[in-house]
């Protein structure tokens, strides 16, 4: 059959009609097509250190490369809801990630807790390199049903009171909030009466008298504005506060390629490298802004103080490591982290 008695044929005609009609509707719908929309849950403002430092980075890269593929949608000041139910709400897809702090839901996270322990790290870039490994390693148990984007650390943090602390003694008494149960523990030991409180409720808790202060690290107390309420600061330095922005895995898992490979270029060792950059110089601006801030009281533990604390802070860690072979090797792999990172100092 020749071309012209082909296209003579309308049966042939009609073919050529339809596939054209079915390639311009394929490619209007393919130029047409939304990008994946990725909610994200953060539960304080996005005017904090912590936005700027551990969630817009990831943000604005995933944004930039993945025009047109795929977009995340922030949404912040609890609006998905507030911060103990941030696990809950990516693993039940009301959120696709959220910025988690696993000391306010450790039955979830159960392993975190010596990564909260007093005495442990002496900075915000140990404690958040020890993190970031131990997660990529799959070492820590309750992160199965999330992709990490970023695992982080405050520098370890330091009391904060409306009522004076000259020395260790007289935290006697005083109602201090913790971040988390291993925090309040050691508080309890050193003995002040802890209580467990997510950092947005602090300054109005502080305010009311419902508390008397807080243990957090710098750049937290003026995130939170603690700073305008508790004016007695006493620099001995406590556990770090481990924090986490995650993606639902099961929504990782169903991206195309391509939106996986941006998600993991802005994920893991660079978003800890930015981190540590970006919100350790916050720390450290704010360690001298509390030292430097007119009409605040700041006093440092003297030596016995500091050795009494560490007696204290190694009893708990040494306690917690004996409840099973389990908890003693991830303590293990912790100071063999802690012995290359300070070597490379």
């Amino acid at each position: 059959m020749t071309a012209s008695t082909s296209l003579s044929d309308p049966h042939a005609i009609n073919r050529h009609t339809i596939v054209a009609a079915v390639l311009l509707v394929l490619g209007a719908n393919a130029a047409c097509a939304e990008p994946i929309e990725l909610k994200l849950s953060f539960f304080a403002s996005e005017q904090t250190n912590i936005y700027a430092a551990g969630v817009k980075p990831f943000v604005d890269g995933v944004n930039a490369d993945g025009k047109g593929l795929i977009e995340i949608k922030v949404y912040d000041d609890a609006a998905l809801g507030p911060l103990p139910e941030q696990p809950r709400l990516v693993h039940d897809g009301a959120a696709d990630i959220a910025w988690i702090v696993p000391g306010q839901t450790p039955y979830r996270f159960p392993d975190n807790e010596l990564l909260e322990m007093p005495g442990l790290f002496r900075d915000l870039r140990e404690a958040t390199q020890v993190y970031t490994n131990l997660v990529s390693a799959n070492a820590l148990r309750g992160y199965q049903d999330f992709f990490v984007i970023g695992a982080y650390t405050g520098d370890p943090g330091i009391v904060h009171s409306r009522k004076p602390i000259g020395s260790l003694a007289a935290l006697a008494g005083q109602k201090i909030r913790a971040n988390n149960p291993m925090e309040a523990d050691a508080l309890d030991r050193l003995g002040a009466t802890p209580t467990v409180m997510p950092a947005s409720k602090i300054a109005g808790a502080i305010s009311s008298g419902a508390i008397d202060g807080a243990v957090m690290a710098p750049a937290a107390l003026f995130d939170f504005g603690v700073a305008s309420v508790a004016h007695n600061h006493y620099l001995l330095r406590g556990g770090a506060a481990p924090i986490v922005l995650v993606m639902s895995r099961k929504k990782f898992d169903s991206l195309p390629k391509a939106a996986k490979d941006i998600v993991r270029k802005y994920s893991g060792e660079r978003s800890a490298a930015a981190w540590i950059a970006s919100y350790g110089a916050s720390e450290s601006a704010m360690f001298h802004r509390i030292q430097t801030t007119p009409g605040d009281t700041v006093v440092r533990p003297s030596p016995a103080d500091r050795i009494a604390a560490q007696h204290v802070y190694r009893s708990l860690i040494e306690s917690w490591a004996a409840r099973s072979a389990h908890n003693r090797e991830l303590l293990r792999r912790v100071d063999a982290e802690l012995a290359i990172i300070r070597s490379d100092k």
